[in-house]
């Protein structure tokens, strides 16, 4: 476990530029004047988020259309040139499918560097996507913040790519299909840019941003291989949904995270959920089936698992293809990453950071570490899920910097310990 102590010079540039571009963006006398575009239409009635078209023929990461569209904060313009694309990428079932990303160019371009920065938004709403609330359109603080570090990495001279990797069908937490979404996203970008594959690229993501980071290093080697991937942080990562959901279970923060999660399943796995919810379940399911994180996580304090289901069920892990659906998605079982990562954790309580397990994603790193990768595992103690956010950012930015100069990775393998066991969960029978 790693101790970190955030330096000066040349790896505190991120950090300094994180601070520079969220002072611009502030309205200040240094501001810069912006410029204006239309606002498209909310993604629920915009054609641009539909396609008809077969798709089998055409190669992942393949752009199907693009449109300008506005960078912005709420009640702020800036003059950031943005880019959506709708672009070709795979489903959880290996099978075609359309998702859309913004590519956002820095306004002192550099050497070209790609980072493919995973905002947590959480969602099920279409509202709550990306390429939505980075026109301005949120008022979401978590939202907010997160664009405004995206401002950072621009003004450090990055070009930004942020999927809508949950998809079209807002497919939350399921991971090979997030994990695709992100790295068809690069391809896409490099296409509309122009740029080659031998372009340097980095993966960020935080807590639901951690899903397509952490997938998208494990297929990478396999799924796009002519990616120059140089490296990936991830923090308070969901490493297996079944240790989690007893976590959250009867929670005062978290436990609206549950009907959410099975909206999710029930999208990407066709779940028969009337077949096992409980009439408390099937209310509060549809209750958040359009809403975004901040709407649901709290929204039903000291909810239990044992609520959402009836009998002769106690637990969602009761269910044999919920079961099933959940081991389809644990961390570290899609492939080897062959790039240096960052993993990183919260601990605020025995468990973890108050959602996520922390020897869950010391049981990845170490996984990881077994198979050669170097990776740097950091807990930042006392600090709670949303604590550890702009400790992981400011952590992350010294990382991923490394990362893009060529400086030789860390490693703090030889002090991981084992973690808990990640193991699928038995299946019920029935």
């Amino acid at each position: 476990m790693r101790t970190v102590a955030f330096g000066s010079g040349t790896r505190s540039r991120m950090v300094l530029a994180l601070v520079t571009m969220m002072v611009l963006l502030s309205g200040g006398p240094a501001a810069i004047p912006a410029t204006t575009q239309a606002q498209p239409p909310h993604p629920s009635a915009d054609p641009f988020y539909t396609y008809d078209q077969p798709l089998t023929a055409t190669a992942p990461g393949t752009v199907l259309r693009s449109r300008p569209a506005p960078f912005a904060f709420p009640q702020l313009s800036t003059p950031i040139t943005s880019t959506q694309v709708l672009y070709r990428t795979t489903t959880q079932q290996n099978t075609p499918t359309a998702a859309v990303t913004t590519v956002l160019r820095p306004l002192v371009p550099g050497p070209p560097r790609l980072l493919s920065y995973h905002m947590a938004y959480d969602a099920l709403g279409s509202q709550c996507n990306p390429s939505n609330t980075l026109t301005g359109r949120t008022d979401n603080p978590g939202a907010v913040m997160e664009q405004a570090a995206i401002a950072g990495y621009l003004a450090a001279g990055y070009t930004v790519v942020v999927p809508d990797y949950e998809g079209l069908d807002l497919e939350w937490t399921i991971g090979r299909q997030s994990g695709y979404g992100a790295l068809d996203g690069i391809r896409a970008a490099e296409q509309i840019l122009g740029l080659p594959a031998s372009t340097p690229v980095a993966m960020f993501g935080y807590s639901g941003g951690s899903v397509p980071t952490e997938w998208g290093a494990e297929l990478a080697p396999h799924y796009a291989p002519e990616l120059a991937l140089v490296g990936a942080a991830a923090g308070g990562l969901p490493v297996h949904l079944a240790h989690n959901l007893p976590y959250v279970s009867g929670s005062t923060n978290w436990a609206g995270v549950i009907p959410a999660v099975i909206v999710a399943y029930r999208r990407a796995y066709d779940l028969d959920t009337a077949a096992f919810l409980s009439e408390r379940g099937t209310q509060l399911t549809a209750a958040v089936e359009n809403l975004c994180l901040g709407q649901f996580a709290r929204r039903y304090p000291g909810l239990t698992d044992a609520e959402m289901v009836r009998a002769p069920y106690n637990s969602i892990l009761d269910i044999p293809v919920a079961a099933a659906a959940l081991n389809d998605n644990i961390m570290g079982t899609a492939g080897n990453p062959t790039i240096p990562l960052l993993l990183a954790v919260g601990q605020s309580d025995p468990i973890g950071d108050s959602v996520m397990v922390a020897r869950d994603i010391e049981a990845l790193a170490h996984q990881h570490c077994h198979r050669g990768v170097p990776v740097t595992y950091t807990r930042y103690p006392h600090a709670d899920h949303i604590a550890a956010f702009p400790l992981f950012q400011a952590q992350a930015a010294h990382f991923l910097t490394d990362r893009f100069t060529g400086t030789p990775p860390p490693t703090n393998c030889e002090s991981i310990g084992p973690g808990n066991s990640l193991a699928p969960v038995p299946a019920p029978s029935g």
